[in-house]
């Protein structure tokens, strides 16, 4: 069982959220209900089969390590391992957990150092992050500073591998995910200094409506972090894949940059800029022990690493900051 009693007093107590605080038990209810998610209770089993630890040490700035090899036993270690791979796959990370090191798909810390040096900083603020997996990057929050982090995201997998590691980090750490979409914000919130959405917008069907969603979470003058796949062109080039892009079916819209710049100009965004554009590859993205299944390789062309399967544009990344007035 997943418990969010802290976090509920703590909405209760902002005005601004005493609303939503009164809507998520049953929210939380619904995304976590075994009927609709048949592997959930064996989810929920790895977290109580978890060894009961206390870090010597933990690292949220400059990367996610929860205690030392010392701190376990082999037979701990071995009980460690055992929970934690029964949530396969792990897509974003990595962790250093007890001298594991759980190797994700995704190097989500390359990510992370991409948007570090745009960030507003985060010390004192109240942030959303939008579509935020596992919570990866609401440690990396949290390490900077942050009063409270809030992710958000619809997949219980996602939302059990999160418990796991707040588990194995023990306390009350400030920071929680829920397994609720964007839709369940109460709309024109306007309580968030800072909102992430990365990774999100390409598989919304109307990007004009998840920006004005990210808009209305957050308070005037806070920030938002926008991190997406985009194209290469001029304001006003959008690729729309009619099929799949790179083998995935729920890719909607990817914009060029300044056409995504123009997106959150129009939707009343002060000062919006693209502060970063990489391609990726395949040493970001790839399979391992803990995500075993296809990844950015076998998304590609193999005679042409520069266009997906499909002959689309191989995937390139796009890091966007703006501003509420």
């Amino acid at each position: 069982m997943i418990v969010y009693d802290d976090l509920l007093a703590t909405l209760r107590q902002n005005p601004k959220l005493a609303p939503w605080a009164e809507a998520l038990p049953e929210q939380i209810e619904a995304g976590l209900n075994p009927a609709r998610y048949g592997d959930l209770p064996g989810w929920l089993e790895a977290l109580d089969q978890l060894p009961e630890l206390k870090p010597s040490r933990v690292t949220l700035d400059t990367e996610v390590r929860v205690g030392e090899e010392t701190d376990a036993s082999a037979e701990q270690q071995s009980q460690l391992r055992q929970a934690l791979e029964r949530l396969i796959p792990w897509r974003k990370g990595p962790y250093w957990l007890y001298g594991l090191h759980l190797d994700t798909e995704w190097r989500s810390d390359w990510k992370w150092d991409r948007v570090h040096p745009y960030l507003a900083p985060l010390h004192n603020r109240l942030v959303l992050d939008v579509g935020c997996g596992n919570g990866y990057h609401c440690w990396r929050m949290l390490g900077e500073g942050a009063a409270r982090v809030i992710g958000i995201d619809p997949s219980p997998r996602f939302v059990v591998q999160f418990e796991a590691i707040k588990r194995l980090i023990g306390g009350q750490p400030p920071v929680d995910v829920l397994p609720v979409g964007i839709e369940a914000l109460p709309p024109n919130l306007g309580a968030f200094d800072t909102v992430f959405s990365m990774g999100v917008l390409y598989h919304r069907r109307s990007p004009m409506d998840h920006l004005r969603e990210l808009k209305d979470a957050l308070r005037p003058g806070g920030q938002l972090v926008l991190e997406t796949l985009v194209i290469e062109g001029e304001q006003g080039a959008v690729l729309v894949p009619e099929g799949r892009y790179a083998k995935m079916n729920n890719v909607w819209f990817l914009p060029s940059g300044p056409s995504l710049v123009s997106w959150l100009r129009k939707c009343g965004f002060r000062n919006p800029r693209m502060v970063d554009f990489c391609p990726t590859t395949t040493e970001e993205q790839r399979s391992t022990h803990w995500m075993r299944f296809h990844s950015l390789a076998e998304f590609l062309d193999p005679d042409d690493p520069t266009r997906t399967a499909e002959g689309h544009p191989a995937p390139i990344r796009a890091v966007f900051v703006a501003e509420v007035p």
